[in-house]
């Protein structure tokens, strides 16, 4: 009579292991319970405190002067934004650049909007009449062409476009330095070996690389700017922030209102937070096996296709 082989019982082990189960996650289930009921609690406690005011809350949710603060807060981020990318990739540019007086001028740029608390930096814009009553334009040592009130030129809004883009113009020079220096050497030396300028290998070779190092930090810049333009409102300007202040200075509903400008920075910041998870998405698509859609920009064979199509 034949032995079992230990084949066959090698076989029978992996069944064996195969049909296991996993223990019964008792203790994550004990903990999600507990976790379940603290926060039920302290929802319903929060919800049921009179002292929250919910019911003002509701009433100015959508108040005229709360809309109209929440506008301007939402234009001053796109177009603080707007300049600060932009401005920002000119400082990377700038800084990563051959020429050490751009890089010189551009680290020191970055260096002081980054050293400096925006709050003081908004302030300064505000208050440049203090310093400089007049804004002229003028040959160097020789006589002003133009000359204009200061004050007739820094109003609440300009200081606070201008003290909110160039900070953040610093902040995006590095983001946008960092992506860029992600993207092999090999891509641009290609590119010039084809005879690309570096104007357009920047262009349509290594930023579309870079983006998928930059998008994230960019997000997260868009998200601290929704916040930051609160700061905007201690130079009168009448932000979101800025109008429920002026509510409250009415009505000594002063936890309410508030309420009202958390919730709606907490709706702002929501949905920004879902279309950068879609963005990101996208440009990390060939990091899921997308990459052959992208080659073009991807590797230096399209560099080569670019440069002929250049050419």
């Amino acid at each position: 009579m034949s032995q079992p082989s230990d084949n066959s019982a090698g076989n029978a082990d992996r069944f064996d292991v195969a049909r296991a189960q996993k223990p019964f996650p008792l203790a994550r289930l004990l903990l999600w319970a507990v976790i379940l009921a603290v926060s039920v609690d302290f929802g319903l406690t929060v919800a049921g405190n009179p002292n929250f005011g919910w019911p003002v809350v509701a009433a100015y949710f959508f108040d005229p002067t709360v809309m109209e603060g929440l506008y301007i807060t939402l234009g001053l981020t796109v177009v603080a934004m707007i300049l600060g990318v932009a401005l920002g990739l000119i400082l990377a540019i700038a800084r990563m650049s051959d020429d050490k007086l751009a890089g010189s001028l551009s680290a020191l740029f970055i260096w002081f909007f980054r050293g400096t608390p925006l709050l003081v930096q908004l302030i300064f814009w505000y208050n440049l009449s203090t310093l400089f009553p007049k804004i002229s334009l003028a040959i160097p040592f020789g006589r002003a062409l133009v000359s204009w009130n200061t004050n007739d030129i820094i109003t609440p809004l300009t200081a606070a476009i201008v003290g909110l883009a160039l900070n953040e113009a610093a902040y995006m020079a590095e983001i946008i330095r960092g992506g860029l220096l992600s993207v092999d050497k090999g891509q641009g030396e290609t590119a010039a070996a084809f005879g690309m300028t570096r104007a357009r290998a920047l262009r349509r070779i290594i930023i579309p690389q870079a983006m998928r190092s930059i998008i994230p930090p960019t997000g997260n810049q868009l998200i601290s700017m929704i916040k930051a333009t609160s700061l905007v409102s201690v130079i009168a300007m009448a932000d979101l922030l800025y109008s429920v202040q002026s509510i409250y200075n009415r009505t000594f509903e002063v936890i309410p209102m508030l309420l009202v400008a958390v919730l709606w920075y907490l709706l702002i910041t929501s949905v920004l937070n879902i279309g950068q998870s879609a963005i990101e998405r996208h440009y990390s698509r060939g990091d899921r096996g997308d990459a052959p859609k992208n080659e073009a920009a991807a590797n230096p064979a399209g560099v080569q296709d670019l440069a002929q199509e250049n050419a």
